[in-house]
């Protein structure tokens, strides 16, 4: 759960945080008895505990077709992602990764942790994958051959240009989008998404993701990596990493606010795509991942941080988009929300000011026109209750017996 320091300052955090975690315990213990669907599903609480929790909610032929994808994408992308491994070996293994998919025997030791256990043991999720429909696989391998073959090109090709960058993203999350929207279509619960829409859907998320995790690239060991565009950091700064030492302080931000000014292009297309929703619990799987896009850029923008350590949502804030995304208002009170919190950090003097404002007004006016605003309260202010010090005491008694409960039930 949240930090005690984090509760104090945000009491109405609480009950989200709560329920948050009985969930995630109740998720848990919903792991299939088969070994291989067994490894699959204690593998994705393992390497996304929040998309984990995400998917329980679907049913049950469409999350299992959604854990197989998430699985073998993941371990695509730690071939990808493990720097030690020599080009002449990883782009061969990423063009054919499609293929090793239906080989029950196939593995590759790479990567670290459980990432590592992942690759040793993939057969189990080769298993599983066999076990899905048709339509399933046809999808899930369609896609895994056009991202491998995507992160094969982009090996041998550094991200220099804003179109590099936005075919960089499309190959390791619009195809995500794509692919998931392809999912959704064969379980018969969704009409099939525009291509333009579910390829924007991937990218947002992406570019919110590489905006967030610029230190941690550019210090991954044994080299480096690099997905800024050359385009963008080069009007600020000689070399990319120069923007994470303190004299480059001032340079840095407006950097950052560049790249952040960049992803919001892709707000309208996800709120078209989100609309278009039928079914409760795949829009509820869209939207919560969007608005945590859209919260952690907030964060980002204008804030030096980015630079010297990890920015993301505080915890308790996570639970509570988690708790209250449920219907399109939610969406659009979300969207229009972070859209304000970072209009209010905008920079006149920044030089994409205005590109930001403009942007940023854009998507409030969506927001605004959907007539959906009032009828839910805000993620950020909301209408809190004023706790005072005795039920805060209560509160968290209450909850330390709930969480020694919960944990005794685990062991």
């Amino acid at each position: 759960m949240g930090s005690l320091g984090a509760i104090l300052r945000h009491p109405d955090d609480f009950y989200p945080l709560l329920k948050l975690k009985m969930a995630s315990k109740h998720a848990e213990k919903q792991i299939p008895a088969q070994p291989h669907w067994g490894f699959c599903y204690s593998m994705l609480h393992k390497v996304s505990r929040s998309f984990a929790l995400v998917i329980q909610q679907l049913g049950t032929e469409l999350r299992d077709a959604v854990c197989i994808f998430y699985l073998v994408l993941r371990a695509l992308d730690t071939v990808e992602d493990d720097t030690s491994i020599p080009t002449d070996v990883k782009v061969p293994i990423l063009i054919a990764f499609h293929k090793h998919i239906y080989d029950r025997e196939w593995h590759f030791s790479c990567g670290t942790k459980d990432y590592k256990v992942l690759m040793d043991q993939f057969h189990h999720v080769s298993t599983a994958f066999l076990e899905l429909g048709k339509s399933y696989q046809e999808a899930i391998e369609n896609i895994t051959k056009r991202m491998g073959a995507g992160m094969a090109k982009f090996i041998c090709k550094e991200v220099e240009t804003v179109d590099d960058y936005d075919e960089y993203c499309h190959y390791v999350a619009g195809l995500v989008g794509l692919g998931l929207s392809k999912l959704f279509y064969a379980s018969g619960s969704e009409d099939l998404a525009p291509d333009h829409l579910s390829n924007s859907m991937g990218l947002f998320l992406q570019k919110t993701n590489i905006i967030r995790d610029y230190l941690e690239d550019i210090n991954e060991i044994p080299k480096s990596r690099m997905f800024w565009p050359r385009q963008i950091w080069s009007k600020y700064v000689n070399k990319l990493e120069d923007l994470k030492y303190e004299e480059n302080s001032v340079k840095a931000v407006q950097c950052l606010n560049d790249m952040v000014t960049n992803a919001l292009i892709h707000m309208d297309d996800c709120l078209k795509y989100m609309s278009a929703l039928r079914d409760p619990a795949i829009f509820r799987f869209c939207g919560i991942p969007q608005i945590m896009a859209i919260g952690t850029l907030a964060l980002c923008y204008n804030n030096i941080e980015v630079f010297r350590g990890v920015v993301k949502m505080r915890r308790g804030l996570t639970a509570k988009v988690i708790d209250r995304t449920r219907t399109m208002a939610d969406v659009y009170r979300a969207f229009f929300d972070f859209s304000c919190m970072m209009k209010s950090k905008v920079d006149r003097n920044d030089p994409n000011a205005e590109k930001t404002l403009n942007r940023l007004e854009a998507v409030q006016k969506t927001c605004k026109d959907s007539g959906m605003l009032n009828k839910r309260k805000s993620y950020i202010n909301g209408s809190n209750p004023i706790y005072n010090s005795a039920l805060l005491v209560l509160l968290f008694v209450v909850l330390a017996v709930i969480v020694a409960y919960l944990n005794k039930q685990t062991n």
